[in-house]
């Protein structure tokens, strides 16, 4: 069973204005994280725009991935649907095609109850037999998983992991500790919101969900590799020095901004997916400057 630890990095998905992914694009994306020897890739989270595309297409782009990683980089794959059974389907297409395991969120239109998720991360799970991540994301979801729930949900089998958005450093131990208290051994308690996931790494917890690592896995490695070796200050030292980017990736969304970067360092022509828009030229001009001034990547 795939063990998610350390960095895990998450792509844009690039795609057609109809929704048609570009396989070539992304695998453009993909060969530095690759080449990096990132822990994981998160193909299809939320920077890659999972809720926009078909189950086809969806399905292409864990192909396009699984077959450029070839084993070596294991692939976690966004399976959330608004629909128990259409989440099933998913799951499968994605253990069928090689994903590693699958990230689920409880998406919504309807709010869901503690109950009704803990049934449809429940039935995803046995039905697909993909190992599950829980994904956490209440700022597009609107649910938050409680610690009781995350605990409740850690003893089913299949769910191995929980990527949460990382809280302020002063909360961080605490949310850690109190996640660590009702969870099993081995279950993996990961972070996302990159500017504290080194205070979150630095607090215990084992797997950093990046969206700058899926553009810029280097520095980001650099911090993981640091907490892993107890260098608490060089670890702080470089996040620091990303304090423009973190900046930039609060006040204009984690999404947008890597689009923006993704075009401006020729790595890829690619936009959101509609209604979503690119970022208008005063801010794309913000997101060079703040390049040039840390010398990223």
């Amino acid at each position: 069973m795939v063990n998610l630890k350390g960095l895990s990095a998450f792509p844009i998905t690039p795609s057609s204005r109809d929704g048609q992914v570009d396989a070539g694009a992304l695998r453009a994306l993909l060969e530095p994280l690759i080449a990096a020897k990132v822990d994981s890739i998160g193909l299809l989270g939320s920077t890659g725009s999972y809720p926009y595309f078909s189950r086809d297409e969806r399905r292409r782009a864990v192909q396009a991935a699984a077959a450029l990683a070839d084993g070596k980089t294991p692939i976690l794959v966004g399976v959330g649907a608004l629909r128990t059974d259409d989440a099933v389907r998913l799951a499968q297409d994605a253990r069928d095609v090689g994903a590693a395991a699958g990230l689920l969120a409880p998406v919504s239109y309807t709010p869901l109850t503690d109950d009704e998720v803990f049934e449809h991360f429940q039935t995803v799970a046995r039905e697909s037999k993909l190992p599950i991540c829980i994904y956490d994301n209440p700022g597009t979801t609107h649910f938050r998983f409680t610690p009781a729930l995350i605990g409740r949900l850690s003893h089913v089998e299949g769910i191995i992991a929980v990527k949460s958005p990382a809280l302020d450093a002063s909360a961080l131990a605490g949310h850690v500790a109190e996640l660590r208290a009702v969870v099993p051994g081995g279950f993996s308690l990961g972070y996302s919101a990159d500017w504290n996931c080194t205070e979150a790494l630095l607090a215990g917890g084992e797997t950093w969900y990046s969206v700058l690592a899926g553009i810029f896995p280097k520095v980001c490695l650099d911090i993981v590799r640091a907490v892993a070796s107890g260098d608490a200050a060089r670890a702080r030292q470089l996040d620091a020095r990303l304090q423009p980017v973190w900046q930039l990736l609060k006040t204009f969304s984690s999404l947008r901004v890597v689009y923006a970067i993704a075009n401006l360092r020729g790595i890829c022509a690619a936009e959101p997916p509609r209604p979503i828009l690119p970022l208008p030229p005063d801010a794309q001009k913000k997101v060079g400057e703040a390049l040039a001034a840390i010398d990223i990547g």
